[in-house]
């Protein structure tokens, strides 16, 4: 197993989250598995939750959980999360405006990187040095 060198600050991807509660097979499943490993810090704001909470909860996704379970992890991730206000905008900087409070939120806290399914979404952050990967680019990074 690959040493940690650094404790990694990142954001999730709503999409990750998705992929995770979907498959349990994915390199997504194995980072919502890591939460609470330490080997990373993940944080949150206020437009996200709402949006992992809107998004997690469409009927049309298919997932297999009950509104009280995805609750359960919702309240599971804003307990281990690290909470950012943001407090000032860059908009616009995503390529999608429905990613503009993602990209906020990372440039706020200064994270690392954004973990997402959509890099290419993510592209102008690279002026702000947030690297954006994917959930199986990120695993080898802090040793999975």
């Amino acid at each position: 197993m690959k040493r940690i060198s650094k404790i990694w600050k990142i954001v999730i991807d709503t999409n990750v989250l998705v992929a995770a509660l979907k498959s349990k097979r994915g390199a997504s499943f194995k980072i919502l598995s890591l939460l609470r490993s330490g080997k990373f810090q993940f944080y949150l704001s206020v437009p996200l939750v709402c949006e992992y909470e809107d998004v997690l909860k469409r009927r049309e996704l298919g997932l297999k959980f009950t509104e009280k379970e995805i609750e359960n992890l919702l309240d599971a991730i804003c307990l281990l999360g690290e909470k950012r206000p943001i407090w000032f905008s860059w908009r616009p900087i995503a390529s999608d405006a429905k990613d503009e409070f993602v990209a906020e939120l990372a440039i706020n806290a200064a994270v690392d990187a954004i973990v997402t399914h959509n890099v290419k979404d993510f592209r102008n952050l690279v002026k702000f040095d947030i690297k954006v990967l994917t959930p199986s680019e990120f695993l080898p990074l802090i040793g999975e």
